[in-house]
């Protein structure tokens, strides 16, 4: 029979003595062997996978007495080893989120002093600093003074809330007979808002793209408009995506933002890939028009570096968004004394929420803006050289020049079918991610097969997307070499 732990024996859950010390020794110890070894370390691992899910010593439950952290360390390294590295230098996937050090650390310090950030009254200084912070975002884009956000977990939650500020602000009560318009280029997240904001799924609208740059058709949107003003319907927003998933395009902002303000559309804009380019010379040129918007979502784990989980949504008139997501105060609360401080609670849907703001606050002030802005332009830099290369390779085909830092490419082999490409594609792109240096997506466009390059990671470098260039020309020439049967 078990003997039950005695007090002598159960581990204390503060740190005594110099306890603490050792503890954060041995994450700093962990964190730079991590940070240290990601050069060299695989873009991604499938291999072995069923047989980690398999091991015991993952999946065990808490135990009875504690367990040394080094050890605790060793089983989260396993487990950390298989699937997709989003920190390597090599990863070129989906939208990357490369992970900030400094911004880890900011984690570290925010769960330590554990201050709650709902209300202002609890921690003024720290509410202050977010509120800074935002109000310095709102200006990066052009916003007016009025204009007031709240930092989420990423543009899903950011979308959601300015969908549920728009139907507000646009609808009546009965809000039914709301219709939104998005293209078929834009990210899931926009009908997934629009559902969860209370919608129907036939309130959504989705509007062709040109051919040339796969951006909204603005002919097309007010044809739909019209239409379903026509039929009844009430037309309430516009998703506008300034960078998209498949190929980085950005739809044409000015020309939206003015049918928008002509038929009374919210006017959305979905910067959560794009927005961050604000900062540089070439993206305030290519998102002209961003400062219409009566709201915007831009995520701060893309275009900033930051890990997941770092959102921000910014509506031109904050009253609206404070009217959309207030209710009324709580009895426990009648001794709170008003400030000019926001209660950050009564921006968004959450009620508890901690010192959110800190992961972006920290690396911004320790590494300078000027720091973000270069890395950007580098990562510009580095998809027109991955375009330039690319577009002359005989045997590949890529879409259009990037508009951001993403660039989509396929095999092109003479005298074969479509199919016989997608084919050839999605080999190609097993070769190169069989070699594990750099990880790539795919996706399809115009019902084709293709494979997708995003350099969002501040670790990538010149050298890296250069090999990631000589490894997609190389076994594109072998694809081809190959007879049609062999393919």
């Amino acid at each position: 029979m078990r003997s039950e732990p005695t007090p002598e024996t159960v581990r204390p859950l503060e740190p005594v003595g110099g306890d603490l010390r050792a503890l954060l020794g041995t994450v700093s110890d962990f964190v730079t062997d991590v940070v240290d070894g990601l050069a060299d370390a695989p873009a991604s691992d499938a291999t072995g996978v069923a047989d980690l899910l398999a091991d015991r010593s993952l999946r065990q439950p808490p135990p009875e007495d504690g367990r040394p952290l080094a050890e605790l360390l060793d089983v989260l390294t396993g487990a950390a080893a298989k699937g997709l590295n989003p920190a390597s230098p090599g990863y070129l996937a989906f939208i990357p989120g490369s992970g900030l050090v400094s911004a880890a650390v900011a984690d570290l310090i925010v769960g330590v002093l554990n201050r709650y950030t709902g209300l202002a009254f609890p921690a003024p200084g720290l509410v202050a600093m977010e509120a800074d912070l935002l109000r310095w975002l709102a200006e990066l884009f052009g916003l007016p003074a009025q204009a007031r956000g709240i930092l989420t977990s990423g543009g899903s939650l950011a979308t959601l809330s300015a969908l549920i500020t728009a139907r507000q602000a646009r609808l009546p009560a009965n809000f039914l007979a709301g219709t939104m318009y998005v293209s078929e280029q834009a990210h899931q997240s926009a009908a997934k808002a629009l559902r969860l904001a209370g919608f129907p799924s036939s309130a959504l609208r989705v509007v062709p793209v040109d051919s040339g740059g796969l951006r909204m058709d603005v002919d097309a949107l007010c044809a739909a408009v019209h239409t379903d003003r026509a039929a009844g319907l009430q037309p309430f927003c516009v998703v506008v995506t300034a960078g998209t998933t498949n190929t980085g395009s950005i739809d044409p902002l000015p020309a939206i933002a003015d049918v928008a303000a002509h038929e009374g559309l919210w006017l959305h804009v979905d910067a959560a890939y794009g927005g961050f380019f604000q900062l540089t010379e070439r993206g305030r040129q290519r998102l002209r028009g961003i400062e219409r918007a009566d709201s915007l979502v831009v995520d701060a784990h893309k275009g900033l570096f930051l890990p997941f989980g770092t959102g921000c949504l910014l509506v031109r008139d904050g009253e609206l968004l404070r009217e959309a997501h207030s209710g009324p105060a709580a009895d426990y609360l009648q001794d709170i004394t008003d400030s000019d401080l926001p209660n950050f609670a009564e921006f968004g849907p959450e009620l508890t929420r901690d010192f959110r703001g800190l992961r972006l606050w920290l690396p911004l002030h320790l590494h300078g803006v000027a720091a973000f802005r270069a890395a950007l332009d580098e990562k510009l830099d580095l998809a027109e050289l991955a375009y330039d290369e690319l577009v002359e390779h005989p045997h590949l085909r890529v879409l259009h020049r990037p508009e951001l830092s993403t660039i989509a490419v396929r095999c092109q082999l003479p005298d074969r079918s479509g199919s016989d490409g997608d084919i050839a594609t999605a080999e190609l792109l097993r070769r190169v991610n069989a070699e594990q240096r750099v990880f790539m997506s795919s996706t399809r466009i115009g019902g084709r097969y293709y494979a997708r390059i995003c350099v969002l990671n501040h670790r990538t470098d010149r050298s890296r997307v250069t090999e990631a260039i000589q490894a997609i020309g190389h076994h594109a020439s072998a694809l081809a070499a190959r007879s049609p049967r062999e393919t």
